[in-house]
């Protein structure tokens, strides 16, 4: 499926938050953590500046949000959400796939974090990522780079 990447602007707000019930709402509630306008809207606006809306169509489709730390030299995936019509399609495959391969030739690491309850950790597992902690709800998982001789 083809889709495009934009930077998000305010007035995607509305859409994020009515993303982030679609998609994460379930799970934040099954683990305890807070879930409703409030709380959607902090993580929303948590670094604004990095996200991107996946558009398919010319209709906003999800959320692609990533930053780089250079003091630690790791890509972090802060937030990928994709509307349910469009899950399973091999979008988010591909957009983590891309920021692998930044890791790969940059050396760096990606890290990640993943609510307990969320599907999403097998896709994260088949792509390479492994579990080095975890919090009361959520899994930290990180993908290391292949060494090369």
């Amino acid at each position: 499926m083809e889709f495009s990447l934009r930077k998000a602007v305010e007035t995607d707000v509305e859409f994020l938050l009515e993303l982030r019930e679609t998609t994460m709402g379930q799970y934040l509630r099954e683990v305890g953590m807070p879930a409703g306008r409030e709380a959607y809207l902090e993580r929303v606006h948590y670094a604004f500046d990095q996200a991107e809306i996946i558009v398919i169509n010319d209709a906003p489709a999800g959320l692609f949000k990533a930053q780089f730390n250079p003091e630690i030299n790791e890509r972090y995936l802060v937030q990928i959400q994709l509307h349910p019509d469009y899950q399973g399609k091999g979008i988010a495959h591909r957009l983590i796939s891309t920021l692998i391969n930044k890791a790969d030739s940059s050396g760096s690491t990606v890290g990640l974090s993943v609510i307990k309850t969320n599907p999403a950790q097998r896709l994260y597992s088949r792509l390479g990522f492994e579990r080095v902690g975890e919090t009361d709800f959520e899994y930290l998982m990180q993908y290391t780079p292949a060494k090369t001789a």
